[in-house]
C-alpha cells in the first residue's frame, strides 16, 4: 500500500508541472499531505501514540487543511486564478519532471545503505529538485511558495527515508519553520500585491531602502 501513495504522489508532481491554475497547486498541495499521512500510516509500525498524533497534525491538519486555507486566503485576495510567467512551456517541464524521477530512481538503486529506505529516497529527491525547478520557472512569488512547500514534502519524505536517524525534535522544527515561512511569504506577498497591483518578482527590483 505504501507504494501505492508513493506512486500517486508522484503523479502529483507530473500534475504540478502540467497546471496553470493556482487554484490547483493548492488543491494538489492538500492532496500530497493526505498522501504523506498515508506513507506514514501504512510503513510505521510499532509507533508510539504520541508521535502518531504529531505526525497526523503535521499532514493532515497542517498539509492539507490550515495551509491550504491560508493559500486560499492569500490567492482571493491578490486576484489570482492562473500563472502565465513562466517561459517553459508544459511539455518540457513533463520532461524534467519525468527524467528527474527516473534519475532519483537509478540513483536510488545505486545505494546500498541499510539506513536508507530506497523506496522513499527516489520520490523525496525528485520532490526537492522539482521544487526547486517550480520556483526557478516562475516569476510569481505565490508560485515561489508553493515551490518552497513542494521542497519541504520531498524533506519529510527524506527523513522518511533515513527515518531512524531523524529526531522528533527535528521534525517539529520542520514544522515550526514551515508555518513561519508561509505566514511571512503570504504576508509579504499581499503587501507587494498592494503596493504594485502585481506579484511578480520582476516589482521586487523596484523596492528601495
Amino acid at each position: 500500500m505504501t507504494y501505492f501513495f508513493i506512486i500517486i504522489y508522484s503523479i502529483t508532481l507530473v500534475y504540478f508541472a502540467l497546471s496553470e491554475r493556482v487554484k490547483k497547486f493548492i488543491v494538489l498541495l492538500a492532496i500530497q499531505g493526505v498522501l504523506l499521512f498515508g506513507i506514514v500510516f501504512f510503513n510505521l509500525g510499532q509507533v508510539a501514540l504520541g508521535e502518531f498524533l504529531f505526525v497526523l497534525v503535521e499532514t493532515i491538519v497542517v498539509k492539507s487543511v490550515v495551509i491550504p486555507i491560508f493559500l486560499n486566503k492569500v490567492r482571493r485576495n491578490n486576484g489570482l486564478k492562473r500563472v502565465h510567467e513562466t517561459e517553459i512551456p508544459v511539455f518540457y517541464s513533463i520532461i524534467v519532471v519525468t527524467v528527474m524521477l527516473m534519475g532519483s530512481f537509478f540513483v536510488s538503486n545505486y545505494l546500498h545503505n541499510e539506513q536508507i529506505h530506497t523506496k522513499f529516497f527516489t520520490v523525496a529527491i525528485a520532490s526537492v529538485f522539482f521544487g526547486i525547478y517550480f520556483i526557478i520557472i516562475h516569476k510569481n512569488v505565490f508560485s515561489h511558495l508553493v515551490g518552497y512547500l513542494i521542497i519541504e514534502n520531498g524533506i519529510f519524505l527524506l527523513s522518511l527515508a533515513v527515518g531512524s536517524e531523524i529526531p522528533m525534535l527535528v521534525n517539529f522544527a520542520v514544522l515550526l519553520d514551515v508555518l513561519m515561512g508561509v505566514l511571512v511569504i503570504g504576508i509579504f506577498m499581499n503587501r507587494v500585491s498592494d503596493r504594485f497591483q502585481s506579484t511578480s518578482i520582476d516589482e521586487l527590483a523596484k523596492l528601495k531602502d
